[in-house]
């Protein structure tokens, strides 16, 4: 189980340091409330980015990116305007990207897709 979680940390890690590269600023990181979080929240120009982050070592269960569910970006987007309501900052738009990253042989390939709810 400490494998798993420490995939998962340095997935996050991989994500934030890809969207930071790509021009995105990261507002939080693992942001939480009573129904549940939000991996990373960034914004890019005024857009907020709904960010999920999914970290696989493998495809025995399908890719990192099918294992988002339309229940999952339902909850992101209930998410969002949670934390948009305490927020003194006004958005353009609300966007959910996914950063999917598989490790296949020790190296990590990542995915991004952007607004894909």
């Amino acid at each position: 189980m400490a494998e798993i979680h420490e995939l998962g940390r340095h997935g996050e890690q991989l994500a934030v340091d890809f969207l930071r590269a790509a021009g995105l600023k990261i507002l939080e990181r693992n942001w939480r409330c009573g129904d549940g979080e939000i991996d990373i929240l960034a914004s890019e120009g005024s857009v907020l980015v709904v960010v999920e982050v999914k970290t696989r070592s493998g495809r025995s269960h399908g890719t990192a990116f099918e294992s988002v569910t339309r229940a999952k970006f339902a909850r992101l987007r209930t998410l969002a305007g949670k934390w948009l309501s305490m927020q003194p900052k006004w958005f353009s738009a609300v966007r959910v990207d996914v950063v999917a990253i598989e490790r296949f042989a020790g190296q990590f390939v990542l995915r991004h897709d952007r607004g894909v709810s």
